[in-house]
């Protein structure tokens, strides 16, 4: 089963802690701190396989977690580093996160690698806490958090040439006859429920690939039948053949399946309506052909050529290679069509850098103070070590917490809100206002 879209979430390894220890040897009654720095945490990384096909994988296994680090040890010896969990993903997946649309990666090459989710790095020991002023801190790092977040991934065939047409236009026998590509070929509409690729060699050292894609029908483009499914999968080839039954061996008009066809790109996404085209008038062996592409031709003219060809025999399918080979090698050597940014993507753009934090106010009253930064500092904070308490309440007042909280209305005794950690503001020197 071809499977082009899948939901993960993903973990990098948390960070190790850092440790709180001192030298303890014999003859040296004041040992120095000797706390070790904890090990980062492994990350999440993609990598870009060519012979993947589908998305499957990720649908039977949905959670991937890299390792976290060790914490560090006395003597200040470092914790090792978390390993790293990678999984192979097909060229041509577009990874965006879940929850806010955003564009991760786009996997476009062989061996491309991708970080998903960071590891958090690792807390510092007591150690690296000494100064002059305080040569024998007492306290140390949490390991930071690893990144999670849910993906959502979708596989988006990266072929030089895309066949359309409409379902039993003969795609399938097409590919099958110019390419070692072998789907299943059967007399009945929707025979192609899977996109194909195919390898299509010209002469020695040159070839491009094929693409087939499941047969449109009128109303794709909005989503009908299995459109929009299909469509996507046009939006990266160079060149599109549109396989048109000239015969009419369906009951239809090929005028007219031609006109719905090219309504349906040019609906689903404007680019589709610019990329270059062949037309390949299949099953000539068939009678009504001749007089059906005289129509055609009639009313094409010049814009875009016709190949009259029998895929079932291998009529006319020789030229229709050469001619394909060539437009690639052509459109490979014009500049490219500069395109709005993610537009084809449907993502969201990041815009200006967030700021270091926010602050809003609920209607209970509390004040809840977020930002990513300040998250960071949080979770490297160890709240059972008053040492460590103090450290972030210094973090806070230098990094401008305190006082944006006083602009914003908070008084003395009022409930402040990190993710979790509740605590009352306190403004120094409040006890002795009210003792005088």
């Amino acid at each position: 089963m071809f499977y082009d879209r899948a939901k993960i979430y993903v973990k990098g390894g948390d960070g190790g802690n850092g440790i709180v220890a001192f030298r303890r040897e014999k003859y040296v009654p004041l040992g120095g701190p000797a706390g070790g720095d904890g090990g980062a945490g492994g990350s999440v990384i993609f990598i870009g396989d060519e012979g993947l096909r589908t998305l499957i994988d990720f649908r039977y296994q949905k959670h991937y977690k890299a390792e976290r680090g060790e914490h560090g040890t006395g003597k200040n010896q470092f914790g090792s580093n978390g390993g790293d969990r990678i999984a192979k993903v097909p060229v041509g997946t577009v990874i965006k996160d879940a929850d806010t649309g955003e564009l991760i990666a786009d996997i476009t090459e062989e061996g491309q690698r991708v970080v998903v989710a960071k590891g958090g790095r690792g807390g510092r020991g007591n150690t690296k806490f000494a100064t002059a002023n305080n040569p024998a801190p007492g306290f140390a790092e949490n390991g930071e958090p690893g990144q999670e977040r849910w993906l959502a991934m979708e596989l988006k065939l990266l072929a030089d040439v895309g066949l359309v047409g409409f379902p039993n236009a003969g795609k399938s026998t097409l590919i099958a006859a110019v390419s070692a590509a072998r789907p299943k070929v059967a007399d009945y509409p929707f025979t192609t429920l899977e996109p194909h690729l195919g390898v299509v060699s010209v002469e020695e050292g040159k070839s491009f690939v094929l693409a087939d894609i499941p047969g449109l029908i009128e109303g794709a483009h909005s989503g009908v039948g299995l459109g929009h499914e299909f469509l996507r999968h046009t939006e990266r080839t160079r060149l599109l053949i549109h396989v048109i039954d000239i015969a009419g061996s369906e009951g239809r008009d090929p005028l007219e399946d031609y006109d719905i066809i090219e309504r349906e790109l040019a609906l689903y996404k404007p680019e589709l309506a610019a990329k270059p085209r062949i037309i390949a008038a299949n099953k000539m062996d068939l009678p009504e052909a001749t007089e059906n592409l005289a129509r055609l031709q009639a009313k094409i003219g010049d814009t875009v050529e016709i190949f009259a060809v029998s895929a079932a025999t291998n009529q006319g399918l020789t030229p229709l290679v050469y001619a394909t080979y060539r437009k690639l090698e052509a459109i490979a050597q014009e500049a490219p069509v500069p395109i709005e940014p993610n537009s084809h993507l449907d993502v969201k753009v990041s815009g200006a850098k967030a700021p270091r934090f926010t602050i809003k106010k609920d209607p209970d009253g509390t004040y809840i103070v977020g930002g990513a930064e300040v998250e960071r500092h949080l979770a490297r904070t160890n709240f059972d070590n008053e040492e460590a308490v103090t450290r972030f309440q210094r973090i806070l007042d230098v990094m401008g917490v305190d006082q944006a909280l006083r602009d914003a209305g908070a008084k003395h005794g009022d409930t402040i809100r990190i993710k979790e950690l509740e605590f009352d503001f306190y403004e120094y020197g409040h006890d002795l206002e009210e003792e005088e």
